[in-house]
């Protein structure tokens, strides 16, 4: 029998147990770990009340490699997805180098003390994972991850070469709360209040934090102001796909939000500096995650929808027009609690990850080496994305974003 190991308990966590529990004759026998036993214990609980299928559980440290090395080799997993913090993910990947198993996770590295991420130090891991005759794959969530398959898709099935790429999130749903984040309050601040950044003509270009926006018509949602950040794909996708001129990346928030958020920022909350609390060294924003709402408690509050796509201009292969199409998501709230106890945040991220554990689980994508989705082929992803909750969506434009 297959086995496979997921890491991480949290809101993700829990979806990508889920849905690999719906699919256990490719998933084999499920572990799920974490250094949380009872988070665990509780997603398991409710796995086997759903589904009748048993999710087996172990309390483990991401951080210590020679202790997930011993695990990884008692087990014997084919895969390991790493669904915890992006700090542990080259602690997780030297040790399924040592232990012999693949690797997949959602996000790529950051380090705990340092704003700026980046794939290069996952990137540099492409010889050893060749040489051991195992697959990496970087960042098979949503954004990263379906929205890198659709560039691919796009540029397989529609165009000779893609000139622009707009990716576009919005989240409608509304959790009633005075203010919360979606995903991890640490990932998702640091992320929101860096520099905003995108790629033209060959460079990248730096702006303030959340100093350009747009107003968006968003299927099913309506109008949204959007905002340019940087995110982690446009770094991948610029590099990979041939003729781009420009890619950005673009995010819906609410007045109520940015306004908590630059209060929050102004009297130091946001900071990653340690500062001296009574002979103890505080990081502000460590801290203000453990008193914000726990993000996989929103699932029962929150309602409406989300979408997620990307706008793609490029020259059409059957007659060499420029043309430009929206390939998009959209996903509720309240239909994913239903399914799986999570709010579609957590559902749109962990999905595409138990689907990209799918690919190497079949053999479609495994090569040796490390990779980022758009380097693999889309078909199947996109497959799975139908047949799995994710459905996608097209709409003929006759204008790509206004720059």
């Amino acid at each position: 029998m297959q086995k496979t190991v997921i890491v991480g308990a949290g809101g993700v966590g829990n979806v990508v147990a889920h849905k690999c529990a719906q699919d256990a004759a490719t998933f084999g026998e499920v572990w799920l770990v974490s250094r949380t036993l009872e988070k665990c214990d509780a997603i398991a609980a409710d796995i086997l009340a759903s589904t009748g299928v048993t999710v087996k559980t172990a309390c483990l440290d991401a951080d210590n490699v020679a202790e997930t090395v011993a695990f990884l080799k008692e087990v014997q997993p084919k895969v390991l997805l790493n669904i915890a913090l992006p700090y542990q993910d080259l602690t997780l990947m030297d040790a399924c180098l040592e232990a012999g198993v693949h690797y997949l996770d959602t996000a790529n590295y950051e380090p705990l003390d340092d704003p700026h991420f980046e794939y290069k130090w996952q990137w540099d891991y492409q010889e050893r994972f060749e040489k051991a005759g195992l697959t990496a794959i970087l960042g098979s969530g949503f954004d990263p991850g379906v929205t890198n398959v659709f560039c691919a898709y796009a540029l397989k099935h529609w165009f000779d070469e893609i000139e622009t790429v707009d990716i576009l999130d919005a989240n409608a749903g509304d959790h009633g709360l005075p203010f919360a984040t979606n995903f991890n309050p640490e990932i998702n601040i640091r992320e929101i209040t860096a520099d905003g950044r995108y790629w033209e003509n060959g460079e990248w270009k730096t702006v303030p934090a959340l100093s350009i926006s747009r107003e968006f018509d968003f299927p099913e949602i309506g109008p949204k102001d959007i905002y340019l950040l940087y995110h982690e794909e446009l770094e991948s996708l610029a590099k990979n796909l041939p003729g781009l001129k420009r890619i950005r990346f673009w995010m819906t928030f609410s007045q109520n939000y940015i306004t908590h958020l630059k209060v929050l920022e102004n009297i130091g909350m946001t900071s990653i500096e340690p500062i001296n609390y009574e002979g103890k060294e505080v990081i502000p924003l460590q801290f203000l995650k453990e008193i914000l709402p726990d993000p996989a408690s929103l699932g029962p509050l929150t309602k409406g929808k989300t979408c997620i796509g990307c706008m793609i201009t490029g020259r059409l292969k059957e007659n060499g027009e420029t043309a430009t199409r929206f390939i998009y998501n959209i996903c509720d709230h309240q239909t994913c609690f239903e399914e799986v106890k999570s709010q579609a945040i957590s559902y749109t991220a962990g999905v595409p990850a138990m689907i990209g554990a799918r690919q190497l689980m079949s053999g479609a994508w495994l090569r040796p080496g490390v990779w980022n989705l758009e380097q693999l082929d889309p078909d199947p992803f996109m497959d799975d994305l139908n047949a799995w909750g994710l459905p996608w969506h097209v709409l003929e434009v006759d204008h790509s974003l206004r720059p």
